[in-house]
């Protein structure tokens, strides 16, 4: 009986101390969250500091700017004219696709595909972007070849495997539409069609597709209950530890750079030198653009070659640093073998961790830009 009771004794005691050091940590835990949101529930110029690589050149977060560009569309007859124009699948060879087959407004503004589909059912090599915000990038698409929006319209057009259009003969094959010559008058002062008129509205409308207000945004505007603890964490996170300022940062999250975080194929099926191609410096190599984190939610599936479709699974690859296998004699004499991103370390995130910078990420995504598909001119 005795040795009964000395072991429930034991229990009891253990079962205490148990208790004792779980309601501690809840102490701690929740001292912890109280601390940030102390810390958070200010201007973001009070805000500490983030974790900036040296050399790095980054911009503070802000609210992203009211949108009142969709006036343009009703008001500006250019703007105008590359509504009904992105719309029209008679830009295409086949009059079957349009810029919106790709850039679907219903899906912001992208195709939710891994990667593009487009002329003769044929697939791209790259992942289609959202054309939110798209107004932002000095340089366009995923490798920068693109320095302004007249100049990126060639390639989307004349490429077999998306609109397969002889882009010398489209100014023709529009002026056969006789609804349309109304808007290039109001547009351009005369019905002739052009490629330079035709790229100019379209680039007129391009830069009016933007993204809205999110619970983010009311946050840094003060509204510091819109944001819960976790959210509160994963903001702190992404600012510290987790090191994803050094290439999201400003307005819209992105340094609108080109980064290598390691998912080139080199002398694989997959291959892709990404901004090499482009610059054929090897500096180069294995480099793509980095995408703004407004709207993420809506603009899965992610990465230059849509590999990623859940933030778990991006998150983890980050939190590893992407390690990289041991190079080989002959691929450390190769000077095109890509090497990755010197911003790119292991990060050491818990799992707890990990799902707080999720709970973040979720609060970029807003209310959805949308519009209704024009009735075509005739």
């Amino acid at each position: 009986m005795r040795k009964t009771s000395i072991v429930i004794a034991i229990i009891v005691v253990l079962g205490m101390m148990s208790f004792s050091y779980t309601n501690h940590s809840a102490q701690v835990s929740k001292h912890y969250a109280d601390s940030l949101r102390n810390l958070y529930s200010r201007p973001v110029s009070q805000w500490p500091e983030p974790a900036i690589d040296p050399g790095v050149t980054w911009y503070e977060m802000g609210v992203i700017p009211k949108d009142t560009t969709w006036m343009l569309v009703e008001n500006d007859p250019v703007t105008r004219l590359g509504m009904f124009l992105f719309f029209d699948p008679r830009l295409s060879g086949s009059s079957q696709i349009s810029c919106s087959s790709c850039h679907d407004p219903d899906l912001a503004w992208q195709d939710g595909r891994v990667v593009a589909l487009g002329n003769d059912h044929l697939q791209g090599s790259r992942n289609t972007q959202s054309l939110l915000n798209v107004y932002i990038y000095p340089k366009l698409f995923w490798d920068g070849r693109a320095n302004d929006f007249e100049s990126q319209m060639v390639a989307p057009l004349s490429a077999h495997h998306e609109m397969n259009m002889d882009v010398p003969l489209l100014p023709e094959k529009l002026a056969g539409i006789k609804g349309y010559d109304s808007l290039f008058i109001k547009a351009f002062g005369s019905e002739k069609r052009s490629f330079d008129k035709i790229s100019k509205a379209l680039a007129a409308f391009q830069k009016t597709i933007r993204s809205r207000g999110t619970r983010f945004d009311k946050f840094m505007s003060g509204d510091y209950k819109a944001f819960n603890d976790d959210e509160i964490a994963g903001l702190h996170l992404f600012r510290t530890k987790a090191r994803c300022m050094n290439c999201h940062n400003g307005v819209f999250l992105t340094d609108t750079s080109f980064h290598n975080i390691g998912l080139t194929y080199y002398k694989r099926k997959y291959e892709d030198l990404g901004r090499y191609n482009v610059t054929h410096n090897k500096d180069d190599v294995g480099k793509f653009r980095t995408p703004s984190l407004r709207e993420l939610e809506r603009t899965r599936p992610w990465m230059h070659n849509g590999l990623f479709d859940n933030l778990e699974g991006v998150i983890n690859m980050y939190n590893s640093g992407m390690p990289q296998k041991a190079k080989t004699e002959e691929q450390k004499n190769d000077p095109l073998f890509p090497r990755t991103d010197h911003l790119l370390k292991p990060l050491g995130l818990t799992k707890e961790e990990r799902q707080q910078l999720i709970a973040f990420l979720h609060t970029l995504t807003g209310v959805p830009y949308r519009m209704r598909r024009p009735e075509l001119p005739k």
